[in-house]
């Protein structure tokens, strides 16, 4: 409503001096009616304007004195300690799942371009099935670094994959020997495991896993059906 009558005050102002003048100009008579002369009276000056007071003088803040700044030391990257230490105490799956992802990409990384480069060499090869080069790049990755915990885990996984159970597990022992938190080796293990019918030793394998990573629902999940079904054949 306030636009509409916004709108239309300018029309309206225009139509009222038309009637007003129109108006007028009716009751005008035929002959001009004799004016008596006014007294001449001098004219009103025009209204003195108050002059505006001059804005005060803006006065510039005093130069603050240079405070010495101290620079932020860049944050440290989080150790797998600090990392294995959260993913511990973690029961928000998600929130676990990153930490366990974090925990994961630190153990594969070498700090050695040229391993690294074996190792990416070795994944492309297994993605492309061309496994005996995949495991000629990791094998010289191992060698070229030999407590490289990530080179003994991706060689044992290239040989899960290729049903080499034996030698897959006696990769994972290595890795074990250099880090025996490595959940990801430990559920490689069970997994194994679990496929040689080895439901007990899977079972323990799973519960040393959730020692280390115990907000995994299905890794729970397992544990909780292993037992039961283990105590149904005690019985």
């Amino acid at each position: 409503m306030r636009r509409f009558s916004l709108r239309l005050a300018p029309s309206l102002l225009f139509l009222s001096a038309v009637v007003v003048s129109g108006h007028a100009a009716a009751q005008a008579p035929d002959q001009p009616i004799p004016q008596q002369p006014m007294p001449q009276q001098p004219m009103p000056g025009p209204p003195a304007l108050e002059q505006p007071t001059p804005p005060a003088a803006t006065v510039a803040p005093p130069a603050q004195s240079a405070i010495e700044q101290v620079p932020l030391a860049a944050p440290q990257p989080e150790s797998i300690e600090e990392m294995l230490a959260r993913l511990k105490r973690e029961r928000n799956p998600d929130a676990a799942r990153v930490i366990a992802n974090a925990a994961m990409t630190a153990w594969s990384e070498s700090k050695s371009p040229t391993v690294d480069l074996l190792m990416q060499w070795s994944a492309k090869a297994a993605a492309e099935k061309r496994n005996a080069a995949a495991l000629d790049f990791v094998d010289q990755a191992i060698t070229l670094k030999p407590d490289f915990v990530g080179a003994w885990n991706q060689r044992a996984t290239l040989h899960f994959t290729m049903g080499n159970y034996k030698k897959s597990v006696s990769d994972i022992e290595k890795v074990l020997e250099l880090e025996p938190r490595h959940f990801g080796a430990i559920a490689g293990l069970a997994g194994i495991l679990t496929e040689r019918g080895s439901k007990e030793g899977a079972l323990h394998a799973w519960e040393r896993y959730l020692e280390v990573y115990p907000a995994d629902h299905e890794a729970q999940e397992i544990v909780s059906k292993l037992s039961e079904e283990l105590a149904g054949q005690r019985t």
